[in-house]
């Protein structure tokens, strides 16, 4: 039987099952979960997010092999008031070190978030700075090399303060509390797909 969730991680938990010192995993929140269920992908320790987890394996394929290029959607808060200048050097495409050799970024889509976005406090909170702004952007990239939009974002002199992955494909965590999930049937999975 082939299973499909859509979780919600937390800041400060491991993208896996497998216990490493006191750090919170994937086992705190799927106790039960199928021993062939595993994360597509990953989401950082100091990431947060939509992390979907299977045992469909052509689905991992197809999410994973960069030639189908599908879209994922980040949420960044960045330090400094972001430009419309940086946004246009992260649309077209930025260079960052990936195993240590430079690296030109795919084309992206950047906006400026101007209004007021719904997403729970973090615990614990970024740290606050009274006289150095913050603002936020969303990222929506077609590739995933390890630690990009926090590369990214540096690149163009605003670095990554806090990052929360919102969207795979059409699907995206509105409706999912921070560590809570759904499961997702086989109608709904293909919106992962869907371009």
């Amino acid at each position: 039987m082939l299973y499909y969730y859509l979780f919600n991680k937390p800041y400060q938990v491991l993208s896996q099952f497998t216990k490493e010192g006191d750090k919170q995993t994937l086992a705190d929140y799927f106790p039960s979960i199928p021993k062939d269920v595993y994360p597509v992908g990953r989401l950082d320790y100091d990431s947060e997010g939509l992390l979907l987890l299977t045992n469909d394996k052509p689905l991992t394929n197809r999410l994973l092999n960069p030639s189908f290029a599908h879209p994922r959607t980040y949420w960044v808060q960045v330090e400094g008031i972001i430009t419309q200048e940086a946004i246009k050097e992260l649309e077209k495409g930025v260079l960052i070190a990936v195993e240590g050799k430079k690296y030109k970024t795919k084309e992206a889509k950047a906006t400026i978030i101007t209004n007021e976005i719904d997403i729970p406090a973090r615990n614990p909170p970024i740290r606050f700075r009274k006289n150095v702004p913050d603002s936020w952007l969303s990222l929506t990239l077609i590739e995933g090399k390890n630690r990009q939009v926090r590369k990214m974002t540096a690149s163009v002199g605003f670095p990554t303060l806090r990052l929360i992955r919102y969207a795979i494909g059409n699907l995206n965590l509105s409706t999912i509390a921070v560590g809570n999930y759904i499961k997702l049937d086989e109608k709904t999975k293909d919106l992962l797909l869907k371009q």
